[in-house]
């Protein structure tokens, strides 16, 4: 089967910045089939008619005023099944060891974890187009390199394309951030609001318990909180 993936991070700035109240640092990423990519994006234009919701879908602006948008895009992501699967990966800040295993380059260890969030989920004899969230990098060719590392530890796969995109210009990489700022609340305990609370409680209706860490072949909903039995990574 083809396979499109829409990906997303958040507080990708906790190894450098001294400023940040998170613990943890998030990317997700949204699966799809391909061949289902223009009927869901016609479901979710619907959907914003419907709500006259035309701006740009994201964690930070859900709020009392658009809670019925918000909810029904949840909804919809879990009725649609295996039409759309979201994973994350967790990483806990105190945990990672930049000058051991990353040359001292918070950069080159987030793309590691990128690859820790794709290739997990990447199956043989499957064809893979892959979409991030625009990124500047402070080492060129990061993508090209990533693609290349997913590519040979998935020889039976293709990994055919993967190319940073606008997120303001693709309604998927949106809705990666919708859930991904969901479980960036709940385990970094800042959950605020009415509205992003009823948001996080229905997720956790939906899957039918806690916004947690999951094993790897949960299938709808996969939070992936890396561990490497004590070992800093």
């Amino acid at each position: 089967m083809n396979y499109e993936i829409y990906c997303d991070e958040s507080c990708q700035d906790v190894f450098t910045s001294q400023k940040t109240q998170c613990k943890y640092m998030f990317i997700g990423g949204l699966w799809l089939p391909a061949d289902k990519r223009e009927a869901l994006k016609d479901d979710l234009h619907a959907t914003r008619v419907k709500h006259k919701m035309f701006s740009e879908i994201k964690w930070n602006k859900v709020s009392v005023s658009k809670i019925d948008f918000y909810t029904e895009l949840v909804n919809y992501f879990f009725d649609k099944n295996d039409d759309m699967r979201f994973r994350c990966v967790v990483v806990d800040k105190n945990k990672v060891n930049l000058v051991k295993y990353h040359d001292s380059d918070a950069e080159l260890g987030f793309y590691k974890f990128y690859y820790q969030l794709l290739h997990h989920w990447i199956l043989d004899f499957n064809t893979y187009a892959i979409y991030l969230d625009i990124k500047t990098s402070r080492v060129r060719n990061r993508l090209k390199t990533l693609h290349q590392c997913l590519r040979r530890a998935n020889l039976s796969s293709e990994i055919k394309i993967l190319q940073a995109l606008p997120s303001h210009e693709n309604i998927f990489i949106q809705i990666t951030d919708l859930l991904l700022g969901a479980v960036n609340a709940k385990f970094n305990g800042q959950v605020s609001g009415d509205a992003k609370k009823k948001i996080v409680d229905c997720i956790e209706a939906r899957l039918g318990h806690k916004i947690t860490a999951t094993s790897k072949g949960y299938p709808k909903f996969n939070i992936f909180q890396i561990d490497l039995a004590g070992e800093k990574i």
